[in-house]
């Protein structure tokens, strides 16, 4: 009869370092005890054991985007939080430091849901006239933004109206139009009038759009609206000062039936409803 010893296999300890390097490797194989019945006859009995150094731990995948009925819900919701922060600004000429960042803020949030802009695949989405409701740049208390121009208050009697922008993307027709007021000395009434910035316009990118100044046009209103057209001459571009060269850039960062965002080559926000 085979000796007792020859039988049996003393389990490594769970403690010892060829534990460590093989044991704990639960790639290698599961370490198990032995244990003799009254018979004689060896029986197993596992014993699960884990090796720190191989436990990763993986962050929590970020939650899907919403879709479908879900986005759009919260698109409206965000749009309308934007046009609630920006509607009591006076397009942007009563506008503190807190509200720009305010309305920054809720602008980014809305891009972010409502992804990048396509307007080579959808440039039907500009066509119509446009009301501006809010301008960063106004916020320097002059009608030029943050390119130069004449300053709004006391210091020349100008009173801005309303400003649109009519885009016709079949002719590629971009005009700016600006309504204004000018003071007159006692006992004149004021003077109104609408200013028409033409321009042309083309693309440059997915959202990305450039426009090249044409022509400044000023219709009289009210008692003097049967008065033509004034066309303002053109400065040449040789007088041109380098801050108005006449064209510009600007990014299309949200648009839909009748909201649109844009972001312009200086950093102002501008925010449209259709009209």
């Amino acid at each position: 009869m085979a000796s007792l010893s020859s039988h049996f296999q003393a389990p490594t300890s769970v403690f010892s370092s060829a534990s460590t390097n093989s044991s704990l490797n639960l790639r290698k194989g599961l370490p198990f005890l032995v244990k003799f019945n009254q018979h004689g006859q060896k029986k197993r009995r596992f014993v699960l054991k884990s090796a720190l150094d191989e436990v990763s731990v993986l962050d929590p995948p970020p939650p899907p985007p919403p879709s479908g009925d879900a986005k759009s819900e919260l698109i409206s919701s965000l749009k309308l939080k934007l046009l609630s922060i920006v509607s009591g600004l006076n397009r942007g000429l009563a506008a503190s430091e807190d509200d720009l960042r305010k309305a920054d803020a809720a602008a980014k949030e809305l891009e972010a849901v409502a992804g990048p802009v396509d307007l080579y695949g959808d440039l039907d989405i500009l066509q119509g006239r446009w009301k501006l409701i809010y301008s960063s740049a106004f916020s320097s208390r002059t009608l030029g933004g943050s390119r130069p121009g004449p300053p709004t208050g006391r210091l020349l009697p100008i009173t801005l109206g309303q400003v649109f922008q009519r885009i016709d993307v079949l002719s590629k027709d971009f005009d700016n139009i600006v309504e204004l007021e000018l003071g007159a000395p006692w006992p004149l009434p004021p003077l109104e009038v609408t200013a028409t910035l033409a321009h042309k316009f083309e693309l440059l990118g997915p959202g990305k759009i450039r426009i090249i100044f044409e022509k400044t046009t000023v219709k009289t209103k009210g008692n003097l609206s049967q008065l033509p057209p004034l066309e303002v001459p053109r400065i040449p571009d040789n007088l041109r000062p380098p801050s108005n060269t006449g064209s510009g850039e600007f990014e299309v960062t949200f648009a839909d039936a009748d909201t649109r965002i844009t972001r312009g080559d200086r950093g102002e926000l501008r925010v449209f409803v259709i009209s």
